[in-house]
């Protein structure tokens, strides 16, 4: 381990443009922290904290210099490997012949700085999506391996965040080239920073920086232990999967569709949803057609459309589409929850709709069935 100093953290910046890439990381924009091109630490979210609770985001600026006490905003790191439009194929008509050009673009070459453990979690998760299996996603691979990834430590986690309960977080442990903790007092500022992997280990060497001492790891480690007795939910997730199998049919679903807007919000927000639909257009000429994929949402009517109608026609079905399948049926897809805790669902739901409360509603009407058959069978 590493420490650079907060006065030489631009060093960071200057070796990864060296080395060909384009640094992708958190800053403002229209009142909200999302994830874009960086030019220099200044460009960073320098002073600014974020208030995140059901339905409600915000931020707030202060006079001090710290870079990462933010959370998570209502971008991921999933549209710059899993493209929200993607053109998969064009025709273009030339007499009697037709000319058919697949999507062959160059993968860029990012450096997403700034990720947190939950969504190392979530990138691995899509990882298992596109990557595993039968069926690999050509342009999600293209683009998954030429990234370079720079993941931040939670020391401040938010109102809606529980990734402890996912066991994805407040510390990265996996999918990294390089990680760092801030340490922010008001006589010290720096970084403590750990590599992961082999290109991680070339580039700190680059860094030139002192090795941290014990003192210093210390501090960051007790930075973290707090970060993960302060989240703002829990939802633990042993047997829920079961809870949820045996309820599936249970009125209490018709609750929840009473506030849901079916926004589709959710899935948006979400790093982790995968789903997507395609669409053929042609120009007004009729001479050039393409074939395009783009996101869409169990949300919508449309997406569980198939001759004769929609198998999902009711905002519950839908909502509890989405529900079961990120804490259920994705187990037995991926072997692992859809869900790591990030809570941008409940900060980007209109209405507030909170899945950690849910799951705890769900847990109830379970433990009072169980505790009624038992009653009747004794």
């Amino acid at each position: 381990m590493v420490i650079l100093e907060r006065s030489d953290f631009s060093k960071l910046f200057k070796l990864l443009k060296e080395q060909g890439y384009q640094i992708i990381g958190p800053t403002v924009q229209n009142e909200a922290i999302v994830y874009d091109e960086l030019d220099s630490p200044e460009d960073l979210p320098v002073g600014v904290l974020d208030e995140q609770s059901g339905g409600h985001y915000s931020l707030k600026q202060t006079r001090e210099s710290h870079l990462f006490s933010y959370v998570v905003g209502p971008t991921s790191w999933k549209r710059f490997l899993h493209l929200a439009e993607l053109t998969l194929w064009t025709a273009k008509k030339d007499g009697d012949k037709l000319h058919i050009q697949a999507e062959n673009s160059k993968a860029p070459r990012y450096a997403f700085l700034g990720v947190r453990a939950c969504e190392l979690a979530a990138i691995d998760i899509q990882d298992r999506v596109f990557l595993q299996g039968e069926y690999i996603d050509p342009h999600y691979q293209k683009r998954r391996s030429n990234i370079f990834t720079i993941a931040v430590n939670c020391t401040r986690p938010g109102g809606a965040c529980f990734c402890s309960s996912m066991n994805t977080g407040p510390k990265a442990k996996q999918g990294f080239d390089l990680s760092l903790t801030e340490v922010y007092r008001k006589s010290q500022h720096y970084f403590v920073l750990e590599s992961g992997s082999k290109k991680g280990e070339a580039l700190l060497a680059a860094l030139n920086a002192p090795a941290a001492e014990e003192t210093q790891i210390a501090e960051a480690d007790r930075a973290l232990e707090k970060s993960a007795e302060k989240m703002g939910k829990e939802m633990p997730v042993e047997g829920l999967k079961e809870v949820l199998e045996r309820h599936f049919e249970h009125p209490y679903w018709e609750e929840i569709a009473k506030r849901c807007l079916n926004c589709a919000n959710c899935t948006m927000v979400c790093p982790t949803c995968f789903c997507t639909t395609v669409e053929d257009v042609t120009d007004l000429t009729g001479d050039v057609a393409s074939r395009v994929r783009r996101w869409d949402s169990c949300f919508t009517v449309d997406f569980s459309y198939i001759h004769g109608g929609s198998i999902r026609a009711s905002g519950m079905s839908r909502y509890r589409q989405w529900m079961t399948h990120k804490l259920a049926r994705w187990q037995d897809q991926f072997d692992v929850n859809g869900c790591v805790g990030c809570g941008r669902c409940i900060t980007w739901c209109p209405v507030g709709i909170d899945i950690t409360e849910e799951a705890a509603a769900f847990r109830k009407i379970d433990k009072k069935a169980r505790k009624r058959q038992k009653k009747l069978a004794s």
